[in-house]
């Protein structure tokens, strides 16, 4: 029988676990990067006997795929995805391939904003518990790597929309919705329905054993909910509605009802803060539960974590000031949660490139708690016409370093810096780690 020829395009954490996979499964096996393959990569390619290249697409081999699988950065409007599904080559993701070769449970956790909390959060319950538990997706290691050279019982696994937009037939034991706000409309034609519809997958292939835990006051969720059917057992979480909802907030405690058992833990209690937090530890909590994990460890573990970087991350508090990184915040959702949880006047740090952002979601926040913006950004046109007029001051930054300081002479003791840019970082960052990292090193030089 003749090897299936499989063709991976890009050379990162899914790419390159994913041609590994493919390799150890008998596949004849080679992938294609258009940038550079970063060292560790290649030294796991090599020890694997898997030929690549960098810096180019030979499109002659890669049209003699038998199956394409992609990284979920490459959109599919790039003009090697276009040749091949011209030549009706099927195209799928890391996860779709991975979930060929296991039978492990999967809890699969997506939404616009809070996923990385929740999916760390829910890994940290189920290792709590003793579960042989992997961590993958977007956080952790590549899932085709670890169903490659390890073999775990149950997955954690964070998808974004472009993630899912390649799977077919891979299911979620456990699906999780967290929210859906308006993001990453450039790939999805700039049409809102085309992103919710991505996000939807999540559900595909679900069957009657399976579980469903959304946000049940997202009014973009409660919308789609009404068009389609769903199979899976529903678990809605919700702030206050105690007649429908799964997990749910009464007198101070947040109360998990998922079958026979009360779960009670006093919100106070929680290692997370904030409303979104709130969300979090119920969809997490949600999850835990339907795998039958014992109640004390489920409430142990939501009083244990550890916040994750660069989301809502406290920093220092200097001369008085707070200073809190929420990199991470690449929408304006995110920094609508941000700004939610805020108790103290904030100078507010804001910018980069704009993915098509409207402000008005963060506009009645900004009146109520921003005392000024600092605007760090290549181009702050945009930020400028909107909050001009609707903060005491604003001021432009061209570093991470005269943005501290700018936010370091307007705060005063007793606020809170809060860098939460509502962007992208691409414009002068590597990434939103690298923007949260610049952040941290700047606010600890304020003390030399």
């Amino acid at each position: 029988m003749e090897q299936k020829r499989i063709v991976v395009l890009g050379g990162g954490e899914s790419g390159a676990g994913a041609a590994v996979l493919a390799k150890v499964k008998g596949c004849d096996v080679w992938l294609s990067d258009m940038g550079a393959i970063a060292p560790r990569y290649k030294e796991l390619l090599a020890e694997h006997g898997i030929p690549f290249e960098e810096g180019k697409h030979t499109e002659e081999r890669i049209l003699a795929a038998d199956e394409v699988i992609k990284s979920p950065g490459i959109p599919d409007t790039a003009p090697i995805i276009t040749r091949v599904k011209a030549k009706n080559i099927p195209v799928i993701s890391e996860i779709e391939f991975a979930g060929r070769y296991t039978d492990a449970k999967m809890v699969c956790i997506t939404g616009s904003n809070g996923k990385t909390t929740t999916t760390l959060l829910t890994y940290h319950i189920l290792k709590e518990a003793g579960l042989n538990v992997g961590l993958a997706g977007n956080v952790g290691k590549s899932l085709a790597l670890q169903v490659a050279t390890e073999k775990h019982d149950v997955y954690v696994i964070e998808l974004s929309s472009f993630q899912l937009d390649n799977m077919y037939e891979f299911k979620a034991n456990i699906a999780v919705l967290m929210n859906i706000t308006p993001d990453h409309l450039d790939r999805y034609d700039h049409k809102m329905e085309n992103y919710v519809a991505a996000k939807f997958r999540i559900l595909q292939n679900q069957t009657g054993d399976d579980s469903f835990i959304f946000w049940e006051n997202d009014p973009i969720i409660a919308a789609q909910l009404k068009h389609i059917k769903i199979e899976a057992k529903m678990y809605p979480f919700s702030e206050q509605d105690e007649t429908t909802a799964s997990a749910y907030l009464e007198d101070g405690k947040v109360i998990f009802h998922t079958g026979e058992e009360l779960i009670e833990i006093p919100r106070e209690e929680l290692a997370l803060k904030g409303l979104h937090n709130l969300y979090n530890s119920m969809a997490a909590g949600l999850s835990a539960s339907i795998l039958n994990i014992k109640k004390d460890v489920i409430r142990r573990a939501l009083e244990d974590f550890e916040a994750v970087e660069h989301r809502l991350e406290y920093v220092d508090t200097i001369d008085g000031v707070r200073y809190v990184n929420d990199s991470k915040a690449t929408n304006v959702n995110s920094c609508w949660y941000a700004l939610e949880s805020m108790t103290t006047p904030v100078v507010l740090i804001l910018g980069g490139k704009d993915k098509g952002n409207d402000y008005t979601e963060i506009e009645a926040f900004v009146r109520q708690k921003v005392k000024a913006i600092v605007c760090m950004g290549v181009d702050n046109a945009k930020l400028h016409a909107f909050f001009d007029s609707k903060v005491p001051a604003i001021a432009d930054a061209g570093s991470m370093a005269e943005a501290v300081e700018k936010c370091r002479s307007f705060a005063s003791a007793g606020d809170t810096v809060l860098l939460s840019p509502c962007c992208a970082s691409f414009d002068l960052f590597k990434s939103y780690e690298d923007r949260g990292r610049q952040f941290k090193a700047c606010v600890a030089a304020l003390k030399d």
